[in-house]
């Protein structure tokens, strides 16, 4: 998705219901609109075929329009942070371990890629480790023919007094995280406050946006959002995720009350 569709995704979280269904908004006279004419206009019709982006059938001659589930979940980062941290955990360890011949370098780079992008841990080099079941995994592995020489799925329980707490020390780097929460913490401390009365405001507000929204991005990209159970106690996540949504909020509060 191009970064002017994500900034406009960006702008209309705010202001709906962020962290719920979303409602619909006008778009006729509004933030939202006076950002279109600065080149944002195009993704909508790009952003219904989409369906991150539905308009209100009641009212077609109007700009009535709402972000989808499909949307809300982007415009978060592709997972909700909440629902992540309150799922349930079973206490069983998922393990896929690998070993890939020599001269299949870029078959070990694209599993491992995978792996990263799925959030699994590195526990080691080439043992990998999710507390989440792996059906996707499966169903891709199905049918194919199986070596458990190069490949092999397990789900595992410690049982030499290693603690889950400590495995996940291992298998993540938090340090890493909570470095790239910390920096999304300042960029909130940042928030222009007060209304926006002009031109000049709305653009900084626009700014900001673009640099709250990477900084976001830059830290929930790199966190498996572990069940709440998993989590150190240092971690950061959760603050920052707390302190997004009331300065989110107040930024929704000041845009709604934009007119062009």
């Amino acid at each position: 998705m191009q970064p002017k569709t994500e900034e406009l995704l960006h702008l209309l979280f705010w202001t709906t219901e962020m962290f719920s269904r979303p409602t619909f908004r006008n778009l006729t006279d509004s933030f939202e609109c006076w950002a279109y004419r600065n080149g944002f206009l195009p993704q909508l019709q790009k952003l219904e075929r989409q369906r991150i982006l539905e308009r209100d059938s009641k009212h077609p001659g109007d700009r009535l329009y709402r972000l989808t589930e499909q949307g809300r979940l982007h415009a978060l980062g592709g997972r909700d942070p909440e629902a992540q941290w309150s799922r349930q955990w079973d206490g069983v360890w998922r393990l896929v371990l690998f070993d890939v011949p020599m001269g299949q370098d870029a078959h070990r780079t694209r599993l491992r890629r995978y792996l990263r992008e799925r959030t699994f841990g590195c526990l080691q080099g080439s043992v990998w480790i999710t507390p989440d079941p792996l059906a996707k995994e499966r169903k891709v592995l199905a049918g194919g023919e199986v070596n458990v020489r190069s490949l092999v799925l397990l789900e595992a329980r410690p049982c030499a007094g290693e603690s889950d707490l400590e495995i996940v020390a291992g298998s993540w780097n938090f340090e890493e995280i909570n470095q790239a929460y910390g920096r999304h913490l300042k960029v909130l401390d940042q928030f222009p406050v007060g209304p926006l009365r002009d031109v000049a405001a709305a653009k900084a507000m626009q700014r900001w946006a673009a640099t709250e929204r990477l900084a976001w991005l830059a830290a929930v990209t790199v966190d498996p959002l572990l069940p709440e159970c998993l989590l150190p106690a240092e971690y950061l996540g959760r603050e920052s995720w707390r302190r997004r949504k009331e300065v989110l909020g107040e930024a929704g509060r000041q845009i709604r009350d934009f007119t062009v």
